[in-house]
């Protein structure tokens, strides 16, 4: 837990684990003032001086660290590197591609990085790339997920864990206490947390997001097919409805560039909401610092 502490600078090792969708300055100094590491989400960020605010929001609320994640395959990642070390952000997650030639720009620039992996081949590759740490996320994660055969946290995490030598930070069924303490009994150094904050008060994610997530109940997110990945999300009667039909082809019938504004506006007709299995467990809208304490809690 040191090496990772060490690496974040923060209290506690929590990770927020940020939606594309819904970058929020107040969320992220929030969560970082309550001991956890907040994140900004500059995956598919091309706008530079809409970074360089963001940055700017989040150091006007805060003054504990903070970080972003990059997806690999965005052409303006050394732009953004450049504007995250100017401001002082000294860690960074990446996502979705090989970390190879991205990590020799964040190390030059006097920064660490963990590597989100979805599989025990993918965390082997990105450690031979040079990688800091790894975010190894579990099936039951919400966001972006591979077509491939995927493992659990429980089986993932203590996996990997066996076979490498830098921090590992579990992600993917995490919302209590009990979840943070499986997984630091499973080898992680700690976890990273998204669906636990998109329900949280300070997050913006409108009420139907949240009220989605409050009455998801077992069994109630599915993976949903948009080709070459799948997005897990929880199911509405039109997404069932599509999906008890032999007619259908779900991945025809909705396309991720849609879930921005369908996540803003609460119009899951367009494109179902985002979640994690871990929904079914979040039965109350709490302040983040609530939230967080509960988590580093002994609990139950």
């Amino acid at each position: 837990m040191t090496a990772l502490l060490d690496m974040l600078g923060c209290r506690y090792p929590i990770i927020h684990g940020p939606v594309g969708a819904m970058n929020s300055s107040k969320l992220v100094a929030a969560i970082c003032e309550a001991g956890a590491f907040g994140m900004l989400a500059m995956g598919f960020m091309s706008d530079l001086q809409e970074a360089k605010r963001l940055v700017k929001e989040v150091q006007k609320l805060t003054d504990k660290p903070f970080g972003a994640n990059l997806s690999i395959m965005n052409p303006v990642n050394q732009n953004i590197l450049e504007i995250l070390a100017d401001a002082g952000v000294k860690a960074v997650t990446t996502s979705a591609g090989s970390p190879r030639h991205i990590y020799p720009q964040i190390h030059a620039l006097g920064m660490t990085g963990m590597h989100v992996v979805l599989s025990f081949p993918h965390a082997v590759k990105a450690i031979d790339a040079g990688v800091d740490g790894l975010v190894v996320s579990g099936l039951e994660s919400g966001g972006l997920r591979s077509t491939g055969p995927e493992s659990t946290t429980m089986v993932l995490v203590p996996l990997v864990v066996d076979h490498v030598n830098v921090p590992v930070v579990a992600a993917g069924g995490i919302a209590d206490s009990r979840g943070y303490r499986a997984a630091l009994a499973l080898g992680a150094q700690g976890v990273q947390v998204g669906t636990r904050f998109i329900a949280s008060e300070e997050s913006p994610a409108p009420t139907e997001w949240k009220n989605a997530i409050l009455n998801c109940g077992d069994g109630e997110t599915s993976l949903l097919p948009l080709g070459n990945l799948n997005i897990r999300v929880i199911v509405n009667p039109k997404l069932r409805e599509k999906m008890d039909s032999p007619d259908v082809d779900l991945t025809q019938e909705y396309n991720l560039i849609n879930a921005p504004q369908a996540w803003n506006s609460g119009d899951f007709d367009l494109f179902p909401a985002g979640a994690g299995q871990v929904s079914a467990l979040i039965k109350e809208i709490k302040p983040v610092k609530a939230i967080i304490e509960e988590i580093v809690s002994e609990g139950r």
